[in-house]
């Protein structure tokens, strides 16, 4: 039965093209964003890791859509900082869930079963290790409407190791996170190597977080941190979740 659904859903997003990615114009007004003086010189050295154009494109953000993106920092949040005013300025409706809301505890500001597309980038830690984790992912998917699209990026984690429950390391299994999605419900419709990264060996004294920006244990050891450097920041996955009609 759940497979059923799944191809049904599948199905509609092809009749509705709704896994269609971002349209040319919105693409043409998120370049103006991402090379806008608003975001600092130290936010753009990080397009080269990050891809926002290629992201966001390919997860298929509207100006006019409501847009939910969980912990996204504060009012400099890096990837925020891009689509609060494309949203903003589109018609439609951003909503920061942050990281000292009660979340996944229902969140006053959100419109339950009405919401366009959820957005987690790099923020993975409170739904995955948190218990119970599956909790964070029901939430997601009662926040959108069916139809709606879940977009994740995040550090991905060595398969060939278990998912570590604590997190200490800052990866995650992309394993980990497809087997939650698809028990709260989500549908995976398409997935990118955007922002792979296969010179990322995952096996660093700190973890993600001997990377950059951190670059965390390498201050007083300039061939660690030019090595680290030159590695680049994290491989991560890039994943499209719908929640499928009722």
């Amino acid at each position: 039965m759940r497979y059923c659904l799944s191809l049904i859903a599948l199905l509609m997003f092809a009749q509705t093209g709704a896994t269609q990615t971002s349209s040319p114009s919105t693409q043409e007004k998120l370049a103006v964003l991402i090379a806008s003086d608003e975001r600092s010189e130290r936010h753009k050295a990080r397009d080269v890791y990050r891809h926002p154009l290629q992201t966001l494109t390919f997860l298929g953000i509207e100006p006019d859509m409501t847009v939910v993106e969980i912990w996204p920092g504060g009012q400099g949040g890096w990837y925020r900082k891009i689509i609060e005013p494309f949203i903003n300025d589109g018609g439609g409706r951003y909503i920061p869930v942050r990281q000292r809301s009660n979340f996944p505890a229902h969140h006053g500001d959100i419109p339950y079963e009405a919401v366009d597309m959820v957005l987690v980038f790099r923020a993975h830690g409170f739904m995955i290790y948190n218990d119970p984790a599956q909790d964070h992912v029901d939430a997601l998917f009662a926040m959108l409407k069916p139809g709606g699209v879940l977009g994740i990026v995040d550090h991905a984690g060595d398969e060939t190791v278990p998912q570590d429950p604590e997190g200490k390391n800052g990866y995650v299994n992309e394993s980990h996170f497809l087997a939650m999605a698809k028990e709260a419900g989500f549908v995976l419709i398409d997935e990118a190597a955007i922002n792979r990264n296969p010179a990322d060996t995952k096996d660093h004294l700190h973890g993600v977080y001997s990377l950059l920006p951190n670059l965390a244990g390498s201050r007083f050891d300039p061939a660690m941190r030019a090595k680290f450097k030159a590695i680049g920041e994290s491989d991560r996955f890039t994943l499209k979740f719908m929640k499928p009609a009722q």
